[in-house]
Order: C-alpha cells, then sequence, then structure tokens
C-alpha cells in the first residue's frame, strides 16, 4: 500500500450552504429531523388549523402580522419565481364594499344549490369580511410567461400553487399564534380584481380575514355543520395508478341543482347569551344582527316612505290599470287607507307619503316632485338629470327624517313601473329583457309582449352607459330616484333600511352603486314575483325575509317584514340569557 493511499485527510467543510457530507447523509439518514417536540408542535398546529368565521375587533399587533406575511412569503415557488402579492387591507370602504361583494356571490351560488344545500350554505357566516380587522388578498403576478419560468412550462398554473403554498404558511402561522384566519372565495375574480386596482395578468386567490377569533371550534366548520365528514386517509390515497374497479375513490360531491366590526360582534354576541341555539330564528336572525350592527339597538317602530309618480310608458299599452290609479292609491295613503298604509298601521309604523309626480297633485302629500320633461323610456328618457339630481337630494332628505323613528321601509306606487323597473333592472344587472318581464299585475301575454318591445327598444338606448343616475335619468322613474335618495339619506342617518319589490329595491341597487357602504344597511323583505327580483336581490347579496309570492306594491312586504323584525329584537331584548 503506498503512502497516499494510507493516509487520510480531513474534508473541507463549506463555510456556506449544505455542510453535510455524503458519507453523514449515508449513516444517518434522517439526521435532518428536527426533533420530537418539533413534529408534535407542527402536528398540534396542522391539526388545529380552522376556518375561522368569527372575529373580535381587536387589532392585531403589526409585528404579528409580518410574521404571518413573512411565513407566506417564505413558501416553496414553481422555479423561484415568487408570484404571491399579499395586499394588505384595512380601509373599511374596501371592506365594506367586498364584503357586499361576497354577499351577491353567496346569493347566487345558493341559487344553484339543491334548496336543502342552499338553505344550509345561507346559513353560513360570511360577517368575518367585515368583523375581521384585517383583510389579506393573496395575488398571483401571472405576467411572466409560463415557457420564461423553470417548471411553469410543462405546469403553466404551478405559480397559482405556489401562492397556495403561501396561504397555508400564512394559515398555519396564525393558527400557532392564536389569531384567527379563513379564507373567502365567495367572489367574482373579476370584481375582486377591479376593486383593488389589480393590472391584467395579476389574479386573486380570494380573500383571506385575519383577526383575534371569537370562536374556538374543535373541529373543522363543514364538519360542525353536517355539510360533509373527513374522508378516511385509506379513501384517497392510491398506488402506482388509478385503480380500473370500483376500488377507485369516488368523484367529490356536487350538490348543483339540475358595518361596523365591532357593533356585529356585539350584535353575534348578544345572540349567543340567549337561552336558545345559535342562530334559531334563521335568517331572522341574520337580518337581526344586522340591524344591531348597524347601531339600531333600541329600535320599536318605523316609517314607511311610500312614494307615487305617472309614467308615460302607460301610453304604449304596457298597463292593464288606467294611469289615475296612481293618484287614488297615493290619496288613500294620506288617509291612512290604502293597502301599503294599512299594512304599516298593522306593523306600528308611521306613513309619509311623497307626490314625486302625479299628473293632478294629491293633497296632504309630501311634494318632490319632477319638474321637466318626462319621456316615454322607449324613444326619449324617463326624466332630466336635473330632476334625478333633486329627487334624489329630497329624497336624503326624506330618508334622514324618517331614520329618527326607526326602520325605514320603502314603498311606492305608480301604474307601468314594472316595465320602468325591468328595464332599470336590466341596464343595471345587464339582463335580458327575457328574464325581467314579469306579468305585472293583471297583465295577459300580449301585454307582457308589448312590455318586452317596450323594454327591448330603450335598452338599446343605454347601451354603454353605466352610471346609475344617468341610467337613472334614461329608464328609471321619479319614484324610484326619490327612493334612493331615501336609501342614501337612512343609511347615512344609522337606520336600517327594508326593501319591497322590484322597483322598491332598485334603489338599493343604485344607493350602493353611489356609496358601497349603504348595502350593509339593506334588509330584503320579501321576494315578489315580477321575474327580476330575484336577481336584484341576488345582485345586493340579500337573503328576503318573506315570500308570500306578493302582488301589491305600496311597500305591503316592507312592512311586513319589518313587523317581523321588530318583534325579533323584541325578543331578543326579553328572552332568558345564560350565564
Amino acid at each position: 500500500m503506498s503512502e497516499g493511499e494510507a493516509r487520510r485527510y480531513a474534508r473541507p467543510v463549506p463555510t456556506i450552504g449544505d455542510m453535510s457530507s455524503a458519507a453523514q447523509r449515508r449513516d444517518d439518514p434522517s439526521g435532518w429531523a428536527m426533533g420530537e417536540a418539533v413534529t408534535e408542535a407542527l402536528a398540534g398546529v396542522v391539526a388545529g388549523r380552522r376556518d375561522i368565521r368569527r372575529y373580535r375587533p381587536d387589532a392585531v399587533p403589526e409585528d404579528l402580522l409580518r410574521q404571518v406575511l413573512e411565513a407566506g412569503h417564505r413558501a416553496p415557488s414553481v422555479g423561484h419565481s415568487q408570484p404571491w402579492r399579499f395586499i394588505v387591507v384595512t380601509d373599511p370602504t374596501t371592506r365594506d364594499r367586498a364584503a357586499a361583494m361576497a354577499d351577491r356571490a353567496r346569493v347566487e351560488q345558493a341559487a344553484h344549490l339543491a334548496s336543502e344545500r342552499a338553505a344550509r350554505m345561507l346559513d353560513l357566516k360570511l360577517e368575518g369580511l367585515r368583523e375581521a380587522p384585517v383583510g389579506v388578498v393573496v395575488a398571483c403576478d401571472r405576467r411572466t410567461p409560463a415557457a420564461g419560468v423553470l417548471g411553469r412550462a410543462t405546469f403553466p398554473d404551478a405559480d397559482l400553487w405556489s401562492c397556495a403554498t403561501a396561504i397555508e404558511n400564512m394559515w398555519l402561522t396564525a393558527r400557532a399564534h392564536g389569531l384567527g384566519m379563513g379564507w373567502v372565495t365567495l367572489f367574482d375574480p373579476n370584481e375582486l380584481a377591479d376593486l383593488l386596482g389589480l393590472p391584467e395578468g395579476v389574479v386573486t386567490l380570494g380573500w383571506l380575514c385575519l383577526g383575534w377569533p371569537d370562536e374556538r371550534p374543535p373541529s373543522p366548520g363543514l364538519e360542525r355543520a353536517a355539510w360533509s365528514k373527513k374522508t378516511p386517509l385509506e379513501h384517497v390515497v392510491i398506488r402506482d395508478r388509478w385503480p380500473t374497479d370500483e376500488a377507485a375513490p369516488q368523484q367529490p360531491v356536487s350538490h348543483l341543482r339540475g358595518p361596523e366590526p365591532t357593533r356585529l360582534v356585539g350584535a353575534t354576541d348578544a345572540a349567543d347569551e340567549l337561552l336558545s341555539p345559535p342562530e334559531s330564528l334563521g335568517v331572522l336572525d341574520r337580518a337581526l344582527n344586522r340591524v344591531l350592527a348597524v347601531g339600531a339597538q333600541d329600535l320599536t317602530g318605523g316609517t314607511l316612505v311610500l312614494a307615487g309618480a305617472d309614467h308615460p310608458v302607460t301610453g304604449l299599452g304596457v298597463s292593464a290599470f288606467p294611469a289615475s290609479t296612481t293618484r287614488d292609491v297615493l290619496a288613500a295613503t294620506v288617509a291612512g287607507t290604502s293597502l301599503g298604509a294599512s299594512t304599516a298601521a298593522g306593523a306600528g309604523l308611521s306613513v309619509v307619503a311623497v307626490d314625486a309626480g302625479v299628473a293632478q297633485p294629491v293633497p296632504g302629500a309630501r311634494a318632490a316632485r319632477a319638474q321637466g320633461a318626462r319621456g316615454d323610456l322607449a324613444t326619449t328618457d324617463a326624466m332630466t338629470s336635473t330632476d334625478v339630481e333633486a329627487l334624489v337630494a329630497a329624497g336624503r332628505e326624506i330618508g334622514r327624517e324618517a331614520a329618527s323613528g326607526g326602520l325605514v321601509c320603502l314603498g311606492e306606487v305608480g301604474v307601468g313601473n314594472t316595465t320602468v323597473a325591468a328595464t332599470l333592472a336590466c341596464a343595471l344587472l345587464d339582463l335580458e329583457p327575457q328574464d325581467a318581464v314579469g306579468l305585472g299585475s293583471g297583465s295577459d301575454a300580449d301585454m307582457v309582449a308589448r312590455k318586452r318591445d317596450v323594454v327591448t327598444t330603450a335598452l338599446a338606448r343605454t347601451q354603454g352607459e353605466s352610471d346609475p343616475l344617468r341610467l337613472l335619468a334614461m329608464v328609471g322613474g321619479p319614484e324610484i330616484a326619490l327612493l334612493t335618495g331615501v336609501t342614501l339619506g337612512a343609511a347615512a342617518a344609522g337606520a336600517p333600511v327594508v326593501l319591497d319589490g322590484l322597483a322598491a329595491s332598485l334603489p338599493g341597487v343604485l344607493a350602493s352603486r353611489i356609496e358601497p357602504a349603504t348595502q350593509a344597511y339593506l334588509l330584503a323583505g320579501q321576494v315578489s314575483r315580477e321575474r327580476a327580483h330575484a336577481l336584484v336581490l341576488r345582485e345586493l347579496g340579500l337573503e328576503p325575509l318573506l315570500d308570500l309570492r306578493l302582488r301589491a306594491g305600496e311597500g305591503v312586504g316592507a312592512c311586513l317584514a319589518a313587523s317581523m323584525v321588530l318583534q325579533g329584537l323584541a325578543v331578543r331584548r326579553i328572552a332568558a340569557r345564560t350565564r
């Protein structure tokens, strides 16, 4: 044996990088483990991760927020591309808008589920968007061509997977520190991207709610809600290749059918103290929480604001009743004997009758009338922009005054306004006339066809227009303009607004487009038989309290729902509480 063969030298150990040797790795394959204490802690964190839906309003310290974000930034990424971008949202207006979007998407998705699953989905809370003090939107910057990133040429979506691993890192870190996180994906991705001003090629993976949890669930929420059970591990592990026999994994089940954070948290806190199961009043409990969340603590009454106006479109044969009926109903409202006024009285509500543009003024009604030229929608604008601005301003003042009495219920009367409302709904929601035009009151097939033709012709004039007030002038009605102002004024004064049928729900859409935070003050009193009404409520993200197939306008549905809300608030005040 030569001297060189017998002599051994110490292995040069690098000062950076991997300091282990092949011999070390051979002799101790598990030597990279972090120890039993670490693995047990990690297992506890993974097992304890939960999708949190209820939050305390307390602030998240900046150093903790940074640790959560840092964990996300340490996630693995395809080709070390680090495509994630973390948008931290604390602005209340942005959160209000996002919450309204999620409410709308939730109702839209429920519409596609079997009825039992839809009801259970609607029972799931999404108030974390308003309650949680911090929102984090994880966006993926996909502007680099896939072929230019190692690993994406063959799996182009690997950048999205990378962002998902960042979310999991953040989620586990939040859990370890006692923070709660909830991942909300009930958004139209493009709508959420527009809200945040994302450029083309940067997409969102949803909204993460982050804050101190106001629940400590022992098991995953959807398991507790009996939505589904955890699949056993052996049912999802496959060896070598996909089985060809009945032992293959089953296809995932489909259920498709062939405001202020402190106040919202306080409302749910108070409800949890009742000697009753959580949300025992169902949809009504949700409405009560919304009422209490806007600060309306001691409501015992309210006001029906009923606005009436004539419509030149009746000259096109779209209504079964004479135009004079509008004035008669408004006069009966002043006298307290109309159906709307009678229902309001039965619910303990006062009534404000407003003449927004009846041909012959109604004595005793509050006057806030359109003064300019009025068109028939099909060939000319319904109102001037000046009239719209004046009516909205007058409505704001009426809404502020009515807010002092408690709930503000919207009601309308106007022969021909189902055609007006259908046209405006189409213009606002980009609907087709056949999806929006309904029977109205007393129509037959020929009349429905004429209504559809009028709506189609009117919509041709609105192409390219998106400004809500301009659309209101083009194809709206004076009573809708006035009630839009009432909604804005009442919400600004802190009063919940109860919507009625189609024509009295469109003010909710218009007001929310003008001032997004208004959506948090809205309650859907009912869903009517008008075809577009359910779509309007879906746009607002609202569940109706009543579904009675009402044909009456005049705020009847809103007053009936208001009576339920007032009774529910009384129940909350009186019912026994737990310690």
